[in-house]
């Protein structure tokens, strides 16, 4: 296994870790976890490219590591009471009808590459979480609901991606 997979597995096995950490009320050390465990995603794509070290378990196993990074975070902070229940769904309906659509693509031979639009929506939600588990520091300090104001962005990003992908890959309907 190559260093952009490990550091996929590694990302993986954070969740948990970070998971444990937030719901026993940790949540500045949850945070560093977080932050560490999506600084993986960077740092594995960088390298997979730079040293052309791309191959199909990455091309899979990368993607689902992040949603599954995020889905693990926005489920946690719903539990918590930090995020509304209807923003996750928004968010998680999306990925599961991008990955579905990216699935029925596939199988038609066709690839959809993430967009500005989806690399948006993924630093925005990765922002507005860490905000959410710095319980909105250092924005707290001068009144300001960063955290609130990135999440709702985070969620019109969302829904706007998801449509940007549908439209663009209209022609995957038809096959």
């Amino acid at each position: 296994m190559n260093l952009p997979n490990k550091l996929t597995v590694l990302r993986m096995v954070m969740i948990p870790v970070f998971m444990a950490l937030l719901l026993t009320g940790h949540w500045y050390l949850s945070a560093a976890v977080f932050v560490i465990a999506s600084a993986t995603d960077a740092l594995d794509g960088k390298i997979a490219r730079k040293y052309n070290l791309i191959t199909n378990f990455g091309k899979i196993m990368d993607p689902l590591a992040d949603k599954l990074l995020v889905t693990a975070a926005l489920l946690c902070l719903c539990q918590l009471g930090t995020v509304a229940a209807w923003m996750v769904f928004v968010i998680l309906a999306r990925e599961f009808l991008i990955s579905g659509l990216r699935a029925v693509a596939a199988s038609q031979g066709i690839v959809i590459a993430a967009s500005l639009w989806g690399k948006l929506k993924t630093v925005s939600q990765m922002t507005a979480i860490v905000l959410l588990l710095l319980q909105n520091w250092p924005f707290r300090l001068i009144q300001l609901p960063m955290d609130q104001i990135l999440l709702w962005a985070a969620v019109i990003l969302t829904v706007f991606s998801g449509v940007d992908y549908i439209y663009k890959s209209r022609d995957v309907f038809k096959g």
